[in-house]
């Protein structure tokens, strides 16, 4: 009950890494009965009684002051760190019984299993938005992470998050309510058909969407289907379940609460699913949180210092496990879009794989780079040029592999069309269709033209060195 990474670093390291890591907000989890049950208990008196001693040797090393603390207070104390060092909280209600989550038979799932009953669950929906109501870079509380199970039903849906609601809201009016769909907080189709009934809470309410490669058991997809037509069913998916929120008179916030892969990269559907995500992530410029930040947990199904591959942080918590994963993220860590902005659009050109985007260097060579402070392009559509922004050059495209460069003659191998939904393709000098391709086994930053991959929609060959996309930008 206590967040995890104490054992390994002082909370003001953890908290300062976390926002020198880009991120401005943590998900951070809690359990009902640690408020409604288990609030008078020590942390100290917490491990000992999961058998913790080695992890009570090491925080008393490393946050000494938090054992004698109640789970509560010890929790209230890493939230108002993480806020001191200019980092949000959301609040989400992962299970009541605390324990590794989720399965759909393991009590949590839904209203009326085992440790999940209505009652009780209000009771600590209201006790945490009272205790954080003073805090104000606590800015939202979620009603209950990936609803499930053989209980689901849309009728109960519908009345305990109308009441889990206005439970937050008469608690602590500041706050965001972020709501979980069905099936794993994936599907919200219902509402399609009957809104809930919290308009006068309308700018309060954001709902909330997880994906994974092994989401609805679809991990062999990436791995034996033509990678952009997998790409392209995720996202039709992911919209007819949850996307359409976005739009029509009731529109909301969809927020991205979890998404992720295996940071040792060595997961092939993992690594496939991470471009093809991106890409869904800067094109609606969706916020998100990555699963996950822990590098380790104090106890995990029983196993103590359990590693977690998905984490950010290493095992011990003093770096990155992956920088290149981290440097994928750098593009979507920003802010890309605001409705009120007055800033004309302009256009990146963004490669998911990498994370990286078209940039022109001085000496006029175009290679991929961060995409902070990369190159503006513009584009008018297929057989019409690419063009740098604010200049009469245009990428130019000569024989297959070889790299792309710039010119003021914008002639035919200046002209590029959508060959895929994913990528940039251009006739060479011989009259074969070539696309725009960055991999750093043939260069470590230049962007060549290579054949182009898996337009036929049949091939299972890996097209993601070939995906790059227009992004739209006015801030």
């Amino acid at each position: 009950m206590l967040p995890e990474g104490l054992d390994q670093q002082p909370i003001s390291h953890i908290a300062r890494h976390i926002s020198l890591m880009g991120f401005n907000c943590v998900r951070l989890t809690w359990a009902t009965y640690m408020f409604t049950r288990y609030s008078n208990l020590t942390v100290a008196q917490s491990f000992m009684n999961n058998g913790l001693h080695d992890a009570i040797s090491r925080i008393e090393k490393k946050n000494p002051h938090l054992l004698g603390l109640t789970v509560v207070k010890a929790q209230w104390t890493v939230i108002k760190e993480l806020g001191r060092h200019g980092v949000m909280l959301v609040l989400d209600n992962h299970v009541s019984e605390p324990m590794w989550c989720c399965g759909s038979n393991d009590g949590n799932g839904f209203w009326g299993d085992k440790y999940f009953q209505p009652e009780e669950w209000l009771e600590g929906l209201d006790i945490v938005a009272k205790i954080y109501k003073d805090l104000p870079m606590v800015i939202g509380i979620s009603l209950r992470n990936e609803l499930r199970g053989p209980l689901q039903n849309e009728s109960v849906w519908y009345e305990n998050v109308e009441k889990g609601a206005k439970t937050i809201h008469r608690a602590n009016p500041n706050l965001l309510i972020i709501i979980s769909g069905l099936d794993y907080s994936i599907d919200f189709t219902f509402l399609k058909q009957k809104p809930l009934n919290l308009f006068n809470m309308r700018n309060k309410i954001v709902y909330e969407t997880h994906r994974y490669a092994f989401t609805k058991k679809q991990t062999d997809l990436f791995l034996t289907q033509p990678l952009n037509k997998v790409c392209e069913t995720i996202k039709e998916e992911i919209m007819n379940k949850s996307g359409f929120l976005l739009k029509g008179k009731n529109a909301a916030p969809l927020f991205i609460s979890e998404f992720g892969g295996d940071q040792r990269l060595t997961n092939q559907a993992d690594n496939y699913f991470m471009g093809c995500f991106l890409l869904f992530l800067a094109e609606l410029d969706l916020d998100w949180a990555v699963w996950t930040l822990q590098g380790n947990y104090y106890i995990r199904d029983g196993v103590s210092n359990s590693e977690e591959m998905y984490g950010m942080f290493n095992s011990t918590w003093n770096s990155l496990r992956s920088p290149e994963y981290h440097a994928k993220l750098q593009l979507v860590l920003q802010k890309l879009q605001d409705p009120k902005s007055k800033k004309p659009m302009y256009h990146l050109l963004y490669h998911p794989q990498s994370g990286k985007c078209l940039t022109i260097a001085p000496n006029n060579v175009v290679y991929a780079s961060d995409c902070i402070g990369a190159s503006r392009w513009s584009h008018d559509g297929d057989g019409t040029p690419i063009r740098l922004t604010g200049t009469s050059l245009c990428l130019t495209a000569s024989r297959e592999g070889l790299p792309i460069t710039i010119s003021t003659d914008c002639n035919e191998q200046s002209t590029w069309k959508l060959a895929s939904n994913y990528q940039l393709s251009n006739i060479d000098e011989n009259g074969k269709e070539l696309c725009l391709d960055y991999d750093t086994y043939y260069s470590s930053s230049e962007v060549l033209v290579r054949k182009c991959v898996g337009l036929d929609g049949k091939s299972i060959d890996n097209p993601q060195t070939q995906w790059f996309k227009f992004v739209s930008i006015n801030v």
